[in-house]
């Protein structure tokens, strides 16, 4: 999703040309994909004399062209988009959107990521709805207080450096430009430093470093002999810097407990200006033995102004954070069912919240149940065939806890209740919602005394973790189950 060309034209009427082009920006990189995406339909974006004279044409604001045109206004071409073709050197520039308010032409063409031969239906180009936000965002900071015509061209002037936040190689990343202004200082031109191409505008204001971590674990329990259980760690560090100067320096070290987990299968961004050769080559698919690289893992980096993930990595933890049992046994329209739970002893036992979904694909509604639960609560939502046991903020001291009970389902309405393709008959699942604040599985963690800033003023260093569940399925253990092997990571 992203954009071509931005326009704005200022409607004159009455002069040869009927307007001028007060702004224009093209986006050199998004042109190159629109080439390739288009193929042999690409039409290359024209110079700004030629589009303003095939755009004014299409609006019908230029004085001589008020006549019937055809090509224009035959009943087929009625346009109610605001979206049209614009014929230029003899082929079609399409789409272009364009609108006219408060005697300014705004105009901007989205890439389309396909070929234009058949011409894809508009709600098929998410691009557009960019292009529109950008804008009447364009409009909203041009126009949002009384116009007069000197602020309205120190506006025009301060469009450059907000679009290189805003929209960035011609990607949309915040069309309120006020946001954009208020992060910019304008005056940072003259600074003697080259500010770079890839960085919009300088940060004011007090210094701040905040850093979170964050690690999703995947499980896929069968409690099988002849099936392995799986679960990996897949963490992801986001930062966001607020610091003065054009190009602050930034060192963040991730570090590891004696029995921490080490940290594979690293991707980082493209601000790392440097990394251990240890850590490149910590992999995954490498046999896990004594000698793994267990940091500490530094990052040197010079920060962008926004929020963004500073890296990526994955970790064979030894143990999963909860092992599950889960068995049915049918008999004619009801199921029993038990469930085992047991939470390991490394595992911090403080959740922000745990909930075990026990969902029942392709029967009917649940009309009736009876059960017996050895902690926390069970919610039965009979319409949708599922029911949730509410585990709480804490397990027992034992460290397990048991659901056991008797599900009776009514008649089968293919309309209402809950079809899947792959749970059918015994084959069941019970997946794990839960979320640990202050904790990590594999124990890394961002010292704040480690942290190294290279920039004017001290700033304040802040650090999160927090470890969720994602894809935490435990698989009835009487039944055939979909298998993984290897990494959970596709």
């Amino acid at each position: 999703m992203a954009l071509r060309a931005v326009w704005l034209i200022s409607h004159e009427p009455g002069t040869p040309l009927g307007g001028t082009v007060r702004f224009s920006r093209r986006f050199p990189t998004v042109e190159k994909r629109a080439k390739v995406f288009n193929g042999t339909s690409y039409v290359p974006i024209p110079e700004d004399g030629p589009f303003l004279k095939s755009l004014l044409f299409e609006l019908r604001l230029l004085d001589e062209d008020k006549d019937f045109t055809e090509s224009r206004d035959s009943c087929s071409r009625i346009n109610k988009t605001s979206v049209y073709g614009l014929k230029v050197g003899g082929e079609e520039l399409w789409p272009v959107v364009a609108f006219l308010k408060n005697g300014i032409v705004y105009a901007c063409v989205p890439l389309v990521e396909q070929t234009l031969s058949p011409r894809p239906a508009l709600i098929s180009i998410s691009a557009i709805s960019q292009g529109f936000e950008l804008l009447f965002g364009i409009q909203d900071f041009l126009y949002s207080s009384q116009r007069i015509d000197t602020e309205l061209n120190t506006k025009l002037s301060q469009l450059p450096d907000l679009l290189l936040q805003a929209c960035p190689f011609g990607t949309v990343l915040d069309a309120n430009l006020q946001n954009s202004l208020d992060s910019i200082s304008f005056a940072s031109v003259t600074h003697p430093q080259k500010q770079p191409a890839w960085k919009a505008g300088t940060y004011k204001g007090k210094p701040q470093v905040s850093i979170s971590i964050t690690e999703k674990v995947k499980s896929m329990q069968y409690d099988k002999q002849d099936i392995a259980d799986t679960w990996q760690v897949v963490g992801t560090v986001t930062c966001k810097c607020d610091l003065e100067g054009i190009m602050p320096n930034v060192t963040i070290s991730l570090s590891l407990p004696t029995n921490g987990s080490p940290l594979q299968d690293i991707l980082v961004h493209p601000c790392v200006t440097s990394l251990d050769s240890a850590i490149l080559t910590s992999s995954s698919i490498d046999t896990m033995d004594d000698s793994a690289f267990s940091g500490p893992y530094k990052f040197p980096f010079t920060p962008p102004l926004e929020s963004f993930n500073l890296c990526y990595y994955t970790s064979q933890v030894p143990v999963p954070p909860i092992l599950g049992f889960y068995q049915i046994k049918e008999e004619e329209a009801q199921l029993k069912i038990t469930v085992n739970l047991k939470l390991h002893e490394s595992v911090k036992n403080n959740f922000e919240f745990c909930e075990a979904h026990i969902p029942f694909y392709n029967r009917g509604p649940i009309t009736h149940v009876e059960y017996k639960v050895s902690f926390g609560q069970l919610e039965v939502f009979r319409e949708k065939s599922l029911l949730i046991w509410i585990i709480g903020q804490k397990f027992p001291k034992s460290m397990e806890i048991s659901l056991s009970g008797t599900v009776t389902f009514g008649a089968k309405s293919h309309d209402k209740q809950p079809f899947d393709h792959i749970c059918i008959g015994g084959t069941a699942y019970l997946k794990l919602h839960f979320r640990i604040l202050d904790y990590t599985l594999t124990g890394c963690y961002a010292d704040q005394h480690s942290v190294q800033v290279f920039a004017s003023g001290k700033p304040k260093i802040s650090t999160l973790r927090r470890l969720i569940a994602s894809d935490y399925y435990i698989w009835n253990s009487k039944a055939p189950a979909p298998v993984t092997y290897g990494s959970l990571l596709l």
